[in-house]
């Protein structure tokens, strides 16, 4: 009877075990899930995403540790002030974290770094925020149709693979990030998207294949004061990112690993 009883209560193990592991998956997925998605929907998103995670260069087990890494930068964001820091977002790929969006204040923008070097597995840090007193809807719902403009027509080039890359658009600057298999590509995504009439400017951190994960840093850098905020015409970016002069858009730099 006991031997029985066991062998039937292997199989709920096994998919209690199943059904553990689902969740890790979709818990991350759900602060992205619509509002009003179903367990269908949200099935179906977390299908969705594990099939785009699992053909991207970094491959599934970084994209889900991204993912992570994306979650309790959010987390910690609100945990801080969530109200100064609703405007900021992040795309996180093999560690490094590109922070974009717009605070009030450049003391925000330091505390939003400060925060994100807190988060284990952060490799570099890349400092994207703008300075502004305001942000308008009109703008943001602007921002938005330019990033879904350029996420389509970068799905339908057959020279870029789009999965590789995330576009993050802010008051008409274009952030690119992610992986290229080649010079040639990433060229080719950086033509695409200046082609767009909605595009100020483009601002590239995307690495090639052939250079490899960046090294975690041996020390958090410290919070250091960001340089003052001054607006910067438009123009065509640097493939760093930069412009010919070193300038970047309305302030912005890069907080790489700690030297």
């Amino acid at each position: 009877m006991t031997r029985l009883a066991h062998r039937a209560t292997a199989p709920l193990r096994g998919r209690h075990r199943l059904r553990r592991a689902l969740l890790a998956l979709a818990l991350p997925l759900l602060v992205v899930a619509p509002s009003g998605c179903g367990p269908v929907g949200i099935l179906a998103t977390i299908g969705a995403t594990a099939g785009t995670w699992a053909v991207q260069e970094r491959g599934f087990g970084q994209a889900i540790s991204d993912n992570a890494i994306a979650v309790r930068i959010s987390e910690a964001w609100a945990a801080a002030d969530e109200q100064a820091f609703q405007h900021i977002g992040t795309s996180v790929s093999e560690g490094r974290v590109l922070v974009t969006g717009v605070v009030a204040e450049p003391e925000r923008r330091v505390e939003a770094i400060r925060l994100v070097w807190t988060v284990a597995g952060v490799r570099e840090v890349i400092n994207e925020i703008q300075i502004s007193d305001q942000r308008r809807v009109e703008d943001a719902l602007r921002d938005q149709a330019v990033t879904l403009r350029l996420r389509a027509a970068m799905t339908f080039d057959g020279g870029i693979n789009a999965v590789n890359y995330s576009i993050d658009t802010v008051n008409g600057v274009v952030y690119l990030m992610g992986i290229a298999r080649d010079q040639g590509e990433l060229e080719r995504a950086v033509r695409l998207v200046s082609g767009d009439a909605g595009v100020r400017d483009v601002v590239s951190h995307v690495r090639l294949r052939s250079e490899g994960v960046p090294p975690p840093p041996a020390t958090r850098p410290p919070a250091t004061a960001p340089p003052a905020a001054t607006a910067t015409p438009p123009g065509a970016s640097a493939p760093n990112g930069s412009r010919p002069d070193g300038s970047r858009p309305n302030g912005s730099r890069i907080e790489e690993t700690p030297l």
